[in-house]
């Protein structure tokens, strides 16, 4: 069912290739027919069945990125996983490009649970996903639909319904909703006509000196040597200005409340973003559910830094869960 892509065989990720992990490149469709492009790591060092995780995030990045440094690192760790591209970015198929939506988005994690269950070295019923900024949101709501998926760890979380219909803070009422309806549905009349879709643009460039903190903080993961990938919505142009309207009209984690499955939700405290974090959780029922908020720690700060991202708490949480 998979069609071919067209995938670079070279390591053009931001983070060094890690000598204690195996590395290739696998496909798979998901239910719309979208094929998938996705990086696997396995551990050189253990045999037999694995538990297995699924990456993927930030919203507007690609698995070269944040995504990729957090399923390798799980790999060392002793899980087979994968990073995979959302459909219509990245290497992954699917068109129009740089459209985002909640269901096909929340699609593709379940179909690389699919995709996870079918590979001979991996323990079907020890399945997890993590989901990373926009794609945490996505991840609990496939949490919410998917009962295979065991366990889910959301690290610096967006819900993007909420901040797409409501503003940040939830600063947007009924009225500034309806303007941005206007302008969005005007951009689809001008983009009929130029048979194409524009683009809203990734993060500001050149940097404006009263840009706000996490815009910054943006811009020195996105546009630098740091973080910077030419395959990157956010490095780039960004999504097609249009994506939000989906997103406004359709709000996800309305079934939140009833995950069964052990989550792990990790945030700063300096987060512009760390609301969609602690209210998300506040939906959350049962014992197996738990916060970690870690002092000083701003959004993105948990996209690449190592020293700060609590993969130990992380490992302990799927081999707890993923039982």
């Amino acid at each position: 069912m998979s069609k071919d892509l067209d995938m670079t065989q070279e390591w053009d990720k931001v983070f060094t290739k890690n000598d204690k992990v195996n590395h290739r490149k696998v496909t798979f469709p998901n239910r719309y027919g979208i094929t998938l492009a996705a990086d696997l790591y396995e551990p050189k060092s253990i045999e037999g069945k694995l538990p297995a995780i699924a990456v993927s995030g930030p919203f507007g990045a690609v698995k070269e990125q944040s995504s990729g440094l957090y399923a390798q690192t799980m790999a060392e760790k002793g899980f087979l996983t994968i990073a995979f591209d959302p459909s219509f970015t990245g290497e992954s198929g699917g068109n129009p490009r740089y459209v985002a939506s909640p269901d096909i988005n929340t699609e593709d994690f379940q179909a690389a649970i699919d995709f996870l269950s079918t590979q001979d070295n991996v323990d079907s019923e020890k399945i997890g996903i993590i989901g990373i900024c926009g794609w945490g949101g996505m991840a609990l709501n496939a949490a919410a639909i998917d009962t295979r998926i065991k366990a889910t760890v959301t690290s610096t979380m967006y819900d993007m319904s909420r901040v797409n219909a409501q503003g940040y803070f939830d600063a947007m009422d009924e009225d500034a909703r309806y303007e941005v309806r206007k302008n969005l549905n005007a951009q689809r009349i001008i983009d009929f006509k130029n048979g194409d879709y524009a683009r809203a643009g990734g993060v500001v460039d050149p940097l404006p000196e009263d840009a706000p903190y996490f815009v910054k903080d943006y811009y020195d993961y996105y546009k630098t040597a740091r973080g910077y990938h030419n395959r990157s919505l956010n490095s780039n142009d960004g999504w097609n200005i249009t994506s939000a309207l989906s997103f406004m009209n359709m709000p996800i984690l309305q079934y939140s409340n009833e995950i069964r499955s052990a989550v792990l939700m990790v945030h700063g405290d300096k987060a512009h973003s760390c609301y969609f974090s602690q209210d998300a959780f506040k939906k959350l029922k049962g014992d197996n559910k738990e916060l970690m908020i870690l002092p000083g720690v701003s959004h993105t700060d948990l996209y690449d830094k190592t020293e700060i991202i609590p993969f130990d708490k992380i490992t302990e949480f799927f081999l707890k869960h993923l039982i």
